[in-house]
């Protein structure tokens, strides 16, 4: 059966997995879903991931959550920008999560990126999520 929101998805199992305190989780592999978990060990919300190949189900991301004094570093993570509600921002309009302290994860011409580095890049695009 296909999936209607692959990203959604991935954050439901993130969160799902935290909450549950596992110490990895596996995802279905994608391109975009690679470039969202590279920011978000970029910014210290993971502690990694791996590509794993399947025989049978196909390939994998392998994701290791991130844990301080026993809670999750990630306490929100919601989906912005659904299949059926895009949300763009242009580089002046992006917002604040959180006073500052969280991040949006962009879909940009220059690829995916923190609401920081497109501040920097000087670049607007398609807010996929927000993380706290």
């Amino acid at each position: 059966m296909t999936m209607s929101d692959p990203i959604g998805d991935m954050l439901a199992r993130i969160r799902n997995g935290q909450a549950a305190g596992k110490s990895t989780i596996s995802v279905p592999a994608s391109r975009l879903r690679e470039r969202v978990l590279e920011v978000l060990q970029r910014e210290g919300y993971i502690r990694g991931f791996s590509h794993v190949e399947g025989k049978v189900i196909g390939a994998e991301l392998t994701v290791e959550l991130k844990y301080h004094e026993g809670e999750p570093v990630i306490r929100e993570i919601t989906r912005v920008s659904k299949p059926g509600r895009r949300v763009y921002s242009k580089v002046h309009d992006l917002p604040k999560v959180s006073g500052g302290l969280g991040i949006s994860i962009l879909s940009t011409p220059r690829g995916v990126m923190s609401d920081s580095e497109a501040r920097a890049a000087n670049v607007g695009g398609e807010v996929i999520c927000q993380v706290f």
